[in-house]
């Protein structure tokens, strides 16, 4: 065989290569699709961005519970919240949300760390920016530390996420990462819990491989048109399903995760400025009603299960406040069976 193909023309043997390497790309591609009603799906929520849209951010979240009636969710236990002073904690707000979820047995993932969902992604309290870095590393294993004492009580909590997208580089006001200290914010949270670990990474713009390495789960972003501040332009990623499909089985050649899943399907706006100060016309130029479904139908040929949907305050917003109930009505679809 080796013979022969030292006998062909250079052009032959580059098409051969080429026709090798497609079927190596398809077997790697290759990853059963669930049907629709195999599908787990769940929320992120943030009390930040609800009442940065002047919304009751309690009223929202109470109707998210019973209306919608999610089972999963994704919180946030935001430094810049529970300690916005020194050594003076606040746990009013996240323990009322942490309770009503576990009246309705909701299944929680909490996620802990300076940089965490929803911009500028690193909501860390004034006080600990004005330290050194060394100061201010060992005051975030303390924030991480009283969390999840007071927390891993709570049987509904399934779950710790460790940062937000921490591999993810320019992005975000935040430190430049030290791969290290997260591995000391990894280790403490092991030797507090044995509750599984999440570690995320951005599924269009970083590799996945350090992040699934350290992650008992590890979830990805799921994004398709979004605003580029670099080039001032809308951007539509030119990619298909099977590109995670692809990417996922590479990953698992070096890092083997107990569970894969989606930890933010893009389900809002995504413009120049925050969507509340678009138009209706420059909103959808992201998201509307129908990309809305064809990002669910996208998502599901990806080959992952579970899904955590980003976007409810914005379904929220434009149902109380621009008379559109679509989004809401459509989402519930997902979750009321």
């Amino acid at each position: 065989m080796l013979k022969i193909f030292r006998q062909l023309s250079w052009f032959k043997k580059i098409s051969v290569f080429l026709i090798l390497l497609f079927f190596v790309f398809f077997l790697l591609s290759i990853r059963h699709v669930y049907k629709q009603n195999e599908l787990k799906y769940g929320l992120t929520f943030s009390q930040k961005q609800a009442i940065d849209l002047g919304l009751d951010w309690k009223e929202l979240y109470l109707f998210m519970l019973d209306d919608l009636q999610v089972k999963n969710l994704r919180l946030s236990a935001y430094w810049d919240e529970i300690e916005s002073v020194d050594n003076d904690f606040y746990w009013d707000d996240l323990d009322w949300q942490i309770e009503e979820a576990q009246k309705r047995n909701v299944d929680i993932i909490l996620a802990i760390g300076g940089r965490l969902p929803r911009w500028p992604e690193c909501h860390i309290p004034a006080w600990a920016e004005k330290i050194d870095k060394d100061k201010r590393e060992v005051e975030t294993l303390d924030y991480i530390r009283f969390t999840v004492e007071r927390y891993k009580n709570n049987k509904n909590i399934i779950a710790w996420q460790i940062e937000n997208e921490p591999f993810l580089a320019n992005f975000g006001e935040c430190p430049k990462l030290d791969p290290n200290f997260l591995d000391k914010e990894i280790a403490l949270v092991r030797s507090l819990d044995d509750r599984q670990i999440v570690i995320t990474d951005s599924g269009e713009l970083s590799t996945w491989v350090s992040a699934a390495k350290r992650a008992d789960i590890f979830g990805t972003t799921m994004y398709r048109k979004t605003y580029s501040n670099l080039l001032r332009a809308y951007v539509s990623y030119p990619i298909k399903p099977s590109f995670f499909r692809l990417k996922r089985n590479l990953v698992s050649l070096f890092a083997k995760p107990d569970k894969w899943v989606v930890i933010e399907l893009q389900a809002e706006p995504w413009g120049p400025v925050p969507f509340q100060n678009l138009d209706a016309d420059e909103r959808a130029r992201t998201m509307d009603y129908d990309k809305f479904k064809d990002i669910i139908e996208f998502s599901r040929q990806t080959g992952f299960k579970e899904f955590y949907l980003w976007g409810v305050e914005w379904w929220y917003w434009e149902k109380t406040t621009q008379n559109n109930p679509a989004l809401w009505n459509e989402a519930k679809e997902l979750f009321v069976k």
